[in-house]
């Protein structure tokens, strides 16, 4: 059972349950998916909006598409994500998926 100012959920039958997404979690999410309608590259935009380097934002995206929360949020978006994360992971040598094809 979780105590007074816990950040773990317990939910029904002792089950830990997932949390909310923050205020910065959602900012990074809306990031994502509108970065490009800003007229600036990436980096900029990040930085204007978020106050974060690229490679902290990217930390923090990787986290937030790996759980099922951001796909709450905006589905289209953390699986646009996930995509280009399994396609530059296949991209490296001998990372590809089972039997060595590529699916297109």
């Amino acid at each position: 059972m979780s105590g007074v100012g816990s950040l773990i959920l317990v939910g029904p039958g002792g089950r830990v349950g997932s949390m909310a997404l923050g205020e910065r979690d959602r900012a990074v999410i809306d990031v994502e998916r509108t970065w490009w309608l800003d007229g600036r590259t990436k980096a900029e935009v990040v930085r204007a909006r978020l106050a974060l380097s690229m490679s902290r934002y990217n930390e923090l995206l990787a986290h937030l598409v790996a759980g099922s929360e951001a796909e709450d949020y905006d589905p289209l978006v953390v699986r646009r994500v996930r995509r280009a994360k399994d396609r530059r992971r296949w991209a490296l040598p001998g990372t590809g998926p089972l039997g060595g094809r590529r699916h297109r």
